[in-house]
């Protein structure tokens, strides 16, 4: 493990025949992309890219291999393309087409390796191309052993093909269907995305460091990369949009409530909004008052403040309070329900109370009874 991450560390090497100089790099996980990468940086080091590369028979450069048969992966293929260098794969147990990289790879372990110690992988990548550019070209040349690797590395540069004008594109791609939830899921990790794109099929564009979201080929999105497993990474902006939407859905829908409930709420909010009003407050305000009196008393009260043109909402609580009193009836106590449309929508039926009727007159009989049964206990003794 580097840091947080948790996936495999892999090491790409590429040596070229004549020199002996060889390009190390570190990746996590085994992408194809990783692959290609791997030589991008290669390309670069070297200053060209080699007519002919070898590969030993792994997936990502040989996909299927019969006799003499070979179907590459036609992404290596399109790569080669495009840097106009021949793929050409190693005969099967044929050791010996391979010996440079084999010994490549046991001098990093022995040079590079031993006893080194790195806090995370770009430190670890920095540590190698340090080394590349110092200790491996410092040492003998196997073809003439009268230069140094770096030397002849300047005589080879000379036969590499020109890198062309522009890179490959490398990044890793994938078509990801949002959900209910304003999140993408790439490589076992969750990134935020604008509220206003759930439920549509985004482009997931990761570079190593990045994670891009299109939506076409609008970029919508963008994140550090995270090598973690079922990580949440969010742009905090996404986060304040989706928080916005909700509280104005929040509001529509209690202004909903309200014009269902008592129709004359609609006309005193336009009312209030052409005075400037805060209809967030005053909507709220009002859905406490229809919880506590109900909606016929607050559509009565509604009604009177706009004849009157008493264009607020405690002038609808003082009506709502003077009714109560002229009927007599103690101050009404609100009830603080939850949120919850599955709550203050409950319809409760109400049931017959005769059932309990009969259990208090079927006591007062045994009471009646037990009255008459004392006098005949008492004459008897």
């Amino acid at each position: 493990e580097l840091g947080r991450a948790t996936r495999p560390l892999v090491g790409f090497v590429m040596v070229l025949s004549w020199s002996r100089a060889l390009f190390l790099r570190f990746y996590l996980g085994q992408q194809s992309e990783n692959f290609l990468r791997g030589h991008e940086g290669a390309f670069a080091f070297f200053g060209g890219v080699p007519r002919v590369l070898l590969y030993d028979n792994l997936k990502s450069a040989v996909l299927e291999r019969v006799g003499e048969a070979i179907r590459f992966n036609p992404l290596l293929l399109d790569f080669a393309d495009h840097y106009r260098f021949e793929p050409r794969p190693v005969a099967v147990a044929r050791g010996n087409e391979k010996g440079r990289v084999e010994r490549a790879i046991r001098y990093v372990r022995s040079g590079f390796f031993l006893a080194r110690t790195w806090r995370d992988l770009d430190d670890l990548n920095a540590q190698a191309e340090a080394w590349c550019r110092g200790a491996s070209l410092e040492r003998r040349c196997a073809e003439d052993d009268t230069l140094s690797v770096g030397e002849a590395l300047e005589r080879e540069r000379e036969h590499l093909l020109a890198l062309p004008d522009a890179p490959f594109p490398t990044d890793e791609r994938k078509e990801v269907r949002v959900g209910k939830t304003p999140y993408v899921r790439f490589d076992k990790n969750d990134y935020s995305v604008p509220h206003t794109h759930t439920r549509r099929t985004l482009v997931v564009l990761a570079s190593p460091d990045t994670v891009r979201v299109l939506d076409g080929t609008d970029e919508i999105a963008r994140h550090t990369r995270s090598y973690d497993r079922g990580a949440q990474i969010e742009d905090p902006a996404h986060v304040a949009g989706l928080v916005e939407a909700k509280r104005q859905g929040r509001k529509h829908r209690g202004m909903d409530r309200l014009a269902h409930a008592a129709p004359a709420t609609r006309e005193l909010l336009v009312r209030l909004a052409e005075r400037g009003a805060n209809l967030g407050n005053a909507t709220q305000r009002l859905l406490r008052l229809l919880d506590t009196y109900g909606a016929e008393e607050l559509e009565a009260a509604v009604r009177e403040v706009l004849e009157r043109g008493v264009l607020h909402v405690p002038g609808v609580r003082q009506v709502l309070e003077r009714e109560r009193r002229a009927r007599g009836l103690p101050p009404a106590t609100p009830l603080a329900l939850p949120d919850d449309p599955r709550v203050r929508g409950l319809s409760v039926r109400p049931h017959s109370l005769e059932s309990y009727d009969e259990l208090a007159r079927g006591e007062e009989r045994k009471d009646d009874d037990d009255d008459e049964a004392t006098p005949s206990a008492a004459l008897l003794a």
